[in-house]
């Protein structure tokens, strides 16, 4: 029986990505279709890392159109491209990065830097180029918690390269310092520390850039989301209402820099007992949810708070690397394509696409 292209696509217009809430068509995730005498061909290309999704939607693209197509045979292949989207006024892009992700939290202690690097770590796993930037110069944890240590290397003395492990790359100041050694640099020297980590960092073709912010809202903080080129911003908190308060100074400090908020992390949701299994929410509940109906941002999702975290993070073999199929890995992936999700459907970046003009005298 011979079909059209164009029947094939009013087909799949009734294929819903359940992870955009939208049909193929509409969210232009569909590449041209072929359809002849011989077979159909479709190519979905998704605008987010998706590499578990992959069979989930190229069974329902089957489900849609092998009844229609009988015995004719149908190849389905379903990929992901990234591309890099807007950033904040008086910002420009990164040259090899096309995404950065500020993961920040109004004050310390809520697990913001366990929260960024599982993120990154779930980007990775679904098939992303993901890079982590620990901003955090005062106290600098991602060396431990990615289980790196050793000096970034430089091969033409103006840049350094970034070191590697689970696969995403990473640089902080923590692998320049003794751990045991304080930083008692003032606000500008800390700036600059950053500023330069981030730009003389010869990353590698990134999809995403995850940065590990400091904790607070203070000076630091709003120099950083002034000058770093910043996609979309992570809040992470924990339901306690002191953590909520601050939590919701750090979101309005990213609005006022114009900033995208992509939405909320609770932390230390509520607590399950190991060994009879009673749930309690130790730092209260709802908090996170709260905050995001009263702020009009999404919810992302929360993690319990479990022993394992901490130990899994703690010994640099965090949750998603640990245990990848377990129950909480399955929660961070879940964060992490809402995430990438929500930056798809921002604005893209157009510089790359128009021409540099130079008036010159003559």
């Amino acid at each position: 029986m011979a079909v059209t292209a164009a029947e094939i696509t009013e087909l799949l217009k009734t294929v819903i990505d359940p992870n955009t809430g939208k049909d193929l068509v509409s969210s232009k995730s569909l590449r041209p279709v072929r359809a002849d005498q011989s077979g159909v061909a479709i190519e979905v290309e998704l605008g987010y890392p998706g590499r578990t999704q992959y069979k989930r939607l190229e069974a329902l693209v089957r489900a849609a159109l092998e009844p229609v197509l009988g015995a004719l045979p149908l190849q389905v292949n379903v990929g992901s491209k990234i591309v890099p989207h807007s950033v904040q006024r008086g910002t420009k892009l990164l040259p090899q990065v096309k995404n950065i992700i500020a993961v920040a939290s109004g004050k310390g202690g809520v697990g913001k830097s366990t929260t960024a690097v599982n993120l990154a770590l779930a980007l990775s796993a679904e098939g992303a180029r993901v890079g982590i930037l620990d901003a955090d110069i005062y106290g600098p944890s991602q060396p431990m918690m990615l289980g790196i240590s050793g000096k970034p290397e430089t091969k033409d003395g103006k840049t350094m390269e970034p070191l590697v492990n689970h696969g995403i790359e990473a640089n902080s100041i923590g692998f320049m310092i003794n751990p045991d050694e304080p930083m008692v640099w003032r606000g500008p020297m800390v700036t600059q520390a950053l500023q330069q980590l981030l730009e003389q960092t010869n990353w590698h073709d990134l999809d995403y850039l995850i940065v590990d912010m400091p904790p607070g809202t203070g000076d630091i903080q709003l120099t950083l989301s002034q000058k770093v080129p910043v996609t979309g911003a992570v809040i992470v908190t924990t339901p306690q209402d002191i953590a909520l308060l601050d939590a919701r100074k750090g979101l309005k400090m990213f609005e006022k820099v114009g900033i995208p908020i992509l939405g909320v992390v609770e932390n230390m949701s509520v607590h399950v007992c190991s060994q009879c299994g009673h749930a309690e929410p130790i730092f209260g509940a709802g908090g996170g949810a709260k905050m995001c109906a009263d702020f009009g941002v999404d919810f992302l999702g929360g993690l319990p708070l479990d022993i394992r975290i901490r130990e899994q993070t703690d010994s640099g073999q965090p949750t998603v690397v640990a245990e990848p199929e377990g129950p909480l890995a399955q929660i961070y992936l879940e964060i992490a394509r809402k995430i990438a999700v929500k930056i798809a459907d921002q604005a893209k970046d157009m510089s790359s696409k128009f021409p540099t003009i130079v008036v010159q005298n003559t």
